[in-house]
């Protein structure tokens, strides 16, 4: 018997015997129900999809939107490089996505091949709660190397209806996404025929409660799977390329997506990092560094530049954000690692030492008793990267202050768990 309950059994006894009438024992408060998370994600990535759209310009074939013909010319001046194309531009226009409730965010994320000195812009508009159409607010323009044009998202969108964040449109009180749509633009030099192509394309539209809502989860299944992801450090790269924001704690990022493209047994080849000083450890970090960089952020953390580089080795990739660990077990039941966006304070979460205002790690597991497992890049060295930490505080935090974003990254031959009543992948 548990030495309180005895004593508390004892005191009882004592206090009946005085003539006091002892109180009943507590009955345990039942757990309360978490508020609404509305999550809903939505994808075209097959030519069935892709017919649902309207094309201008762009043909569709073995599941992609490619350049066909051009609807126009347009002159583009890179303002990180100074240099000024001209190019020929398709488009494709995705149908309108009825939502049911009014999102408050969206981030738009892709796949897609950029031969050539071609590139891809993305875009999205919306109606809001007022009943009003939004202008189109750019997502970001895309290259999936940095040889012709700087991979960018685009500051200074702000309006009445709202604003962008780097890669998150953000609405303004009360004029929440009650549907939205996006655009895709191809372009290519003028004068080529080379041949842009977009696998898939889609968005991640959201309303969560108010940080400090969250209630902690229970355990429901891959108690004690931890899946065999490979460790890769951050801070092994301070202080290389600074032109990318200089390894260590920037590179969270593209440190983690690297680990999980490695899972999938890809990356780029040692031909394509040849370029990277060979004294630098683990050199497709650096690669992926500078082909996740964003030139008008600065840093290689933009969420879905992330997963478009992962594209590139023909994975699936998208950003979206997941109700709870319960949630999250699924992928890992269904042995899929997540890349996790959280920030917190110094020991905040047991088993993190430190405090970050935004970090990404990889969730490759759980402890039997639920606990989650994370490959986590903020760490000496490649063989301190793996940490089990605590589940509640794991949890509060990434809900609480990244609306619990993930990037999900896999081959199509692996099969993503089935999606909630409203899909949120």
């Amino acid at each position: 018997m548990d030495r309180r309950n005895a004593l508390r059994l004892a005191l009882a006894g004592a206090a009946a015997s005085a003539g006091v009438v002892a109180e009943a024992p507590a009955i345990a408060k039942p757990k309360p129900t978490p508020p609404p998370r509305d999550v809903v994600y939505r994808k075209w990535s097959s030519d069935a999809d892709f017919a649902t759209g309207a094309a201008a310009g762009v043909g569709i074939s073995g599941g992609a939107l490619m350049f066909n013909s051009a609807i126009g010319q347009r002159t583009y001046t890179d303002p990180f490089t100074g240099s000024t194309g001209s190019y020929d531009y398709a488009t494709w226009t995705s149908p309108e996505v009825q939502l049911g409730f009014a999102a408050t965010e969206a981030i738009a994320s892709w796949t897609a091949s950029t031969p050539g000195g071609s590139w891809v812009e993305i875009e999205m508009r919306g109606v809001t709660a007022l009943g009003n159409t939004t202008v189109w607010y750019t997502l970001g323009r895309w290259a999936a190397d940095d040889t012709v044009i700087a991979r960018t998202s685009v500051p200074a969108q702000s309006d009445l209806d709202g604003r962008v964040a780097i890669d998150t449109f953000i609405a303004a009180a009360g004029h929440g996404l009650t549907r939205w749509q996006l655009r895709v633009t191809l372009l290519r030099p003028v004068g080529t025929t080379v041949i842009p192509q977009v696998r898939s394309v889609g968005a991640v539209a959201s309303k969560l409660p108010a940080p400090g809502s969250v209630v902690a989860s229970t355990p429901q299944t891959a108690q004690g799977v931890v899946l065999a992801v490979p460790q890769y450090s951050q801070s092994i790269h301070q202080g290389e390329y600074p032109q990318w924001n200089g390894g260590g704690e920037a590179w969270c990022s593209p440190t983690s997506t690297s680990m999980v493209v490695a899972h999938w047994g890809t990356g780029p080849t040692p031909g394509d990092y040849a370029w990277v000083d060979p004294s630098y450890p683990d050199p497709w970090v650096d690669y992926a560094a500078r082909n996740t960089y964003d030139s008008n952020y600065a840093g290689t953390g933009n969420w879905p530049f992330n997963t478009a580089y992962a594209g590139r080795f023909g994975l699936e990739g998208f950003v979206t954000r997941l109700r709870s660990l319960n949630e999250a077990e699924r992928f890992i039941a269904a042995g899929v690692p997540l890349i996790c966006s959280l920030s917190f304070k110094k020991n905040e979460i047991p088993g993190l030492t430190y405090g970050t205002n935004g970090h990404l790690l990889v969730l490759v597991g759980f402890s039997a008793t639920g606990q989650p497992v994370l490959n986590d890049p903020a760490a000496a060295s490649n063989a301190a990267v793996r940490k089990t930490v605590g589940r509640a505080e794991f949890e509060a935090a990434w809900l609480n202050t990244s609306g619990g974003i993930v990037y999900v990254i896999h081959p199509a031959s692996v099969a993503l768990p089935a999606a909630p009543t409203q899909p949120n992948w």
